[in-house]
């Protein structure tokens, strides 16, 4: 770690929650050019930071969202370019711009703020070598001063205002002398939680046009970006001096209106006061998840080149694509990929728009095997199973609903805020202490990230151990159960057709199945413990919950899919499941019947047990509730609840509704593994399977990720005479299986591959 001389400084006047900090020094002489520079920075809250007058990088919203209480990342950057050429003695200016972020904004559904801390602060430490080995260091201490920036508020929930009539960079220049700067003083930081990121920063990745201004028929301007995405709108614009131009935010339309009751508290409005000249405006201390915009006090009617929609997300590389020969499949695939983006924004959150925002635990183990797929989630995900890791040390072993889990302070404040009762750890959420590493072992093939968590997966296990009941079910405390069951009423997401001690008992078997495969990887000492663990709950699972006839108690479709996915019964048990599995879907007329917690497994359980047809059938479900009901309303992204959006056109009643949620997404998975047929078969892709099982009278179907040995690609066309054509792309040093139905395996290696197969009567 480096060594810090700098300290965490606060404004002495809060200058609108959005102060200036700067400081200006001589570099110094007698010891040549500055070869090298380096700036080190962090904040109590977000940051901007400048050198010379310039923006040292192109990142926003650092140092992003972590368990402040233990870990505060801070960036490292090399400035080099922006010290190079200048002369000795002349003056150097390193600014900052705060804003409040995470640490003093809203978080949460309570109304509440400021948990982590009521003021704002910043360190930085700039180090200059020089020519022959001297060292200068420039940092945060009691010498700076602070002054007022143009932005007059700033929240992530409620937008930001911005006044361009205080627009005035001399701040960034040597000689300012501003009026109404006051000075800093030292504030507290443990400089002991300070680590570099792991994660990627948050950026600017994409932008995306305005497609459409219009009225509607109240009279309001309305801009259409015909997408959902996270980020902000970049503005240009020119008016009178004082004018505001406001633009509220929403993801969908009411009723040809902007729709902003799922919003809830959220304001997610921004103010832009002119100038009187032409200014431009971005809102980079806040972020917003819409489609639409609504303006008012545009001078005149807007252009739509006046209007651009700034995408902003952790810079996650694309790794993994998918298309098949019905396009609302593919579509469903694209809306996974924005929901992604979107919500994996410094945190895997659950939705990016309303009053919440949060790193829910459920909804990443649900998705964590598609979003390693759709992108490059490593460091992603390894940087924020940090913060898992360090508020289950805090909690005796216990993984919080939410990582950072700020719901502790909104609940110790409100404890009317906690609906879900007294926090313990829940089936599924809780389990992403095992499922999210675990699915990144299987996806990189790089054993760190279990070495890394092994303390954390071990820790939730056997906390949940302690939970149990003497029959060896988990089956006393709160649990979300199949959350978002489509037959939940609208009030209450938790009111499922699975018993929640089913689906809670069944996933005590697969986390401690992983983890002691985890501990054998590891050569770790607790296999025979987990293992047993596995074994006592698996039986304790059949005789309790599982029939004479094959019946699983609670007789829903997601019980019988996870008893069948995660290996809960034996050959004839699970024969008996499959078909009861298979009745309750068609029975449903092959609608979605599950929630967070079986949707994940359905298809896959269908497919195991020899009713890949069914699978199919449930995937190209059109009516509601299914997978693509929302394609056919329009959908850009996959949405919270199965009809978030009702079919005519009105938003589903429930306080809980956003149409920015990847976890029910979790189906692509199977796309990529079952419909296009590209699956691991060593963790990382080192050996792949190749098994497409074409079916739902697709014609064609195609996949390709870029691992970490290179691009793997699957290609497959349907032929005239019901065969198969067959393409694979394998790198050097991969070698993977074709498995195709009614075929013997065949062996390949890199290379591209031209395979045609006979597919047997009735595949498809």
């Amino acid at each position: 770690m480096p060594e810090w001389s700098a300290v965490l400084v606060s404004p002495d006047s809060d200058f609108d929650g959005a102060p200036l900090l700067r400081t200006e020094v001589p570099l110094e002489q007698g010891h040549g050019e500055v070869v090298r520079a380096v700036l080190r920075a962090t904040a109590h809250g977000v940051f901007e930071a400048y050198l010379n007058g310039h923006p040292v990088d192109d990142t926003v919203l650092s140092p992003g969202w972590s368990s402040y209480e233990w870990r505060l990342r801070f960036v490292e950057r090399d400035v080099l370019p922006f010290v190079a050429g200048l002369g000795e003695g002349e003056p150097l200016v390193l600014g900052l711009a705060l804003g409040n972020g995470w640490w003093r904004g809203r978080l949460g559904w309570a109304g509440g703020r400021a948990y982590y801390g009521d003021e704002l602060g910043a360190l930085a430490q700039l180090d200059l070598t020089f020519a022959d080995g001297h060292t200068q260091v420039v940092g945060t201490d009691e010498t700076w001063t602070a002054g007022p920036s143009a932005v007059t508020a700033n929240d992530l929930y409620d937008g930001e205002t911005i006044d361009a009539r205080r627009l005035d960079d001399s701040w960034l220049r040597p000689g300012h002398t501003g009026a109404g700067w006051t000075g800093v003083h030292r504030g507290e930081l443990d400089l002991a939680t300070l680590e570099p990121y792991l994660a990627p920063p948050v950026r600017r990745v994409l932008e995306v046009p305005a497609q459409r201004v219009w009225t509607s028929p109240a009279g309001r301007t309305l801009v259409d970006f015909g997408q959902n995405l996270v980020g902000w709108v970049r503005v240009r614009v020119q008016g009178p001096a004082g004018s505001t131009v406001t633009l509220r935010h929403a993801e969908v339309l009411e009723h040809d209106e902007l729709g902003t009751r799922p919003l809830r508290t959220a304001l997610a409005t921004d103010h832009f006061v002119l100038s009187g000249g032409e200014d431009v405006f971005e809102p980079t201390f806040t972020f917003h998840g819409f489609r639409y915009a609504e303006v008012e006090g545009w001078p005149g009617e807007p252009d739509a080149d006046a209007l651009t929609a700034v995408v902003v997300s952790s810079d996650l590389r694309p790794t993994g694509d998918f298309a098949c020969s019905d396009e609302l499949v593919t579509q469903l695939h694209r809306n996974a990929v924005w929901g992604t983006r979107g919500n994996f924004l410094d945190v895997p959150t659950d939705c990016p728009q309303r009053d919440e925002r949060l790193g829910w635990t459920g909804d990443i183990a649900a998705f964590t095997p598609s979003a390693a797929y759709l992108f490059d989630v490593d460091d992603f995900l390894r940087d924020w199973l940090r913060d898992l890791a360090a508020e289950q040390r805090a909690a005796d072993g216990m993984v919080a609903f939410v990582i950072p889990d700020v719901l502790k302070y909104v609940i110790k404040d409100d404890p009317a805020a906690s609906v879900f009762g007294p926090p313990d750890s829940t089936a599924v959420w809780s389990d992403a202490a095992v499922w999210v590493p675990w699915a990144l072992w299987q996806a990189y093939g790089d054993r760190r990230v279990l070495a890394d968590q092994l303390d954390s997966m071990t820790a939730h296990v056997r906390r949940v151990e302690t939970l149990l009941s003497p029959s060896g079910l988990w089956e006393k405390s709160f649990q979300f159960g199949d959350w978002l069951d489509p037959t939940a009423p609208p009030e209450n997401a938790a009111l499922a057709k699975a018993d929640p001690s089913v689906v809670a008992t069944a996933c005590v078997f697969r986390s401690a199945t992983l983890v002691a495969e985890t501990a054998a990887l590891l050569g770790h000492g607790d296999e025979a413990h987990f293992r047993d663990l596995a074994e006592r709950t698996r039986a304790a699972f059949v005789e309790h919950y599982v029939g004479d006839d094959g019946r699983i108690k609670s007789d829903a479709v997601t019980v019988y899919a996870l008893a069948i996915a995660f290996g809960l019964l034996d050959e004839g048990q699970q024969q008996r499941a499959g078909e009861r599995l298979v009745e309750l879907v068609r029975e449903g007329g092959h609608h979605i019947q599950t929630g967070f917690a079986g949707t994940p497994f359905v298809t896959d359980a269908l497919t195991l047990t020899g009713h890949l047809d069914d699978a199919y059938a449930l995937l190209l479900q059109r009516e509601c509730p299914s997978w693509l009901y929302p394609v056919t309303m329009g959908a850009t992204t996959v949405w919270e609840r199965w009809d978030s959006m009702l079919p005519d056109g009105t938003i589903n009643p429930g306080q809980m509704t956003s149409f920015n949620h990847y976890a029910l997404g979790a189906v692509v998975d199977w796309l990529h593994r079952t419909v296009a047929g590209l699956a691991p078969l060593e963790p990382g892709y080192a050996r792949v399977l190749v098994a497409p099982q074409p079916g739902g009278g697709l014609t064609w179907a195609r996949t390709s990720l870029e691992t970490a040995r290179g691009r793997v690609a699957v290609a497959w066309t349907r032929t005239d005479d019901g065969g198969l054509d067959l393409d694979v792309v394998l790198p050097e040093g991969v070698s993977g299986v074709v498995r195709l139905p009614g075929e013997a395996d065949r062996e390949i290696g890199p290379g591209e591959h031209h395979l045609n197969a006979a597919l047997a009567a009735g595949v498809g």
